[in-house]
Parts: structure tokens; sequence; C-alpha cells
């Protein structure tokens, strides 16, 4: 099936830079705000309800995330949240799309080694002006070919992508830390899936590894992703 490895798409969001992270915090400070209205582990629940409701009109990104914790915020006081948290909450949306870059392990190195062997894509989903920004100050934008900022992650995305700058999704390898985004959909679209678990990822990008595929790797780190590369070119 395919042919010759040509080109690798890479996740962006915490498989080249930490992000969620900075989604934890903002988790710590909405539970804090509202902590005399809900219990933490409730709050939590309703916020994920509403960004699961409001995928479809807001994308994903920290601005659909931040209108999802003001909705939260109103159905949990019953309409009674103060004007004061409202500003705070924007504030931590604003405090967000600010936030600093900072590389993963290995990303560089692995990325110099690969350019010129490979042609080298970030496939990323969320909201265009911060995904621009943050590759843009990642200092990474030169080693990729092509970018590909995208509304969701699927399998007739990925074979368009891997058609446009590459031969095809068969010949093609995604390189990610959701199964739900990065993985599965690739593997469906008869390419590569490999999977770099993160300590943080968000719950909507879980789904359970196909470890029946023999297109699927998992690797501790971008670090084994040579090892990987050795294994399909030798395969």
């Amino acid at each position: 099936m395919g042919g010759a490895l040509t080109t690798i798409g890479f996740d962006a969001d915490d498989t080249l830079w930490h992000n969620e992270r900075y989604f934890a915090l903002s988790h710590d400070r909405f539970a804090a705000l509202l902590a005399e209205h809900s219990e933490r582990d409730h709050l939590m629940t309703r916020l994920l309800e509403a960004e699961r409701r409001n995928l479809p009109h807001y994308g994903y990104g920290i601005k659909g995330f931040t209108l999802s914790m003001i909705e939260t915020a109103i159905e949990v006081t019953e309409g009674k949240v103060p004007a004061e948290v409202i500003n705070d909450l924007l504030a931590a949306g604003r405090e967000m799309l600010a936030h600093p870059i900072e590389l993963l392990p290995h990303v560089e190195e692995v990325l110099q080694s690969l350019q010129g062997r490979y042609r080298l894509i970030v496939v990323t989903k969320g909201d265009l002006l911060d995904q621009e920004r943050k590759l843009a100050q990642s200092g990474l934008r030169d080693l990729f070919d092509a970018v590909e900022i995208v509304s969701h992650k699927t399998e007739a995305a990925y074979r368009r992508i891997f058609k446009h700058h590459g031969e095809g999704a068969a010949q093609g390898l995604m390189v990610g830390n959701s199964l739900a985004s990065d993985v599965r959909p690739m593997l469906d679209a008869g390419g590569w899936g490999v999977y770099v678990p993160h300590d943080l990822t968000w719950a909507m990008e879980h789904a359970e590894p196909p470890t029946n595929s023999p297109r699927f790797a998992e690797i501790e780190d971008l670090s084994g992703l040579s090892e990987t590369l050795d294994r399909i070119r030798s395969g």
C-alpha cells in the first residue's frame, strides 16, 4: 500500500510547544472565581458540556473556551454572576492569547534533522490569528514547507492536505498528541499516525489507541521519531 514516505505533518499545540498548561491555569482561576457557587468537579463538568455544545459555533481555540467559561458562569449562578467575574474571565482569555511559547523537548533538533529529507507541514486546528502568532513566535516557521490551519482534523482534511503537499496520505505521516485528531483520522486516510503523549490533553482529544493498525506507532517524545522513520523505511 502506498510507497516511500515523503511527507510528515506535525500537530502544533502540545506537540511542538506547550499549550494545555495555560488552559489548566485558567481552569484553576475559573474554579476560584466561582467557588462559592459550585464545587470544582461539577463546574468542570458543566464547562466541558458547554465546550462540546459550542464547538459547532465557535470552533476550537481560546476564544471559544473563554465564551464557554462565561456561559457556564451564567448558568451555575442562575444569571447572577457579578460583572467583575465576567471581566476576570475575559482577562484570563486575553492572557492566554498572549502566553509565551515554550518548545517541547527535542523539537527543533528533530525538525532540523528532517528538513530536506521530507516535506514538513504544520497541521493544526484552532483560531487562525492565535495559531499564526504561536508559529511566528516559536522560531520554527522556516523549518516547515507548508502550514495548514484547519477547522477540523478529519480523514477528508488529511487526504486533501497530503495530496496538495505530497503524493497523497498513503505516503504521509502525521505526528501529534491527540489520538482522536492526529492519529485515527490519518490512519483512516491511509497514512501513518505517530502518537506522542502529553501529560495534559483535553478530554475531547482522548480516544483508544489503534494498536491493531500496522501504521500506528507511539513514541515517548519527538526524539523517538527517527527510529520510527527508520522502521518504516526498512519495512
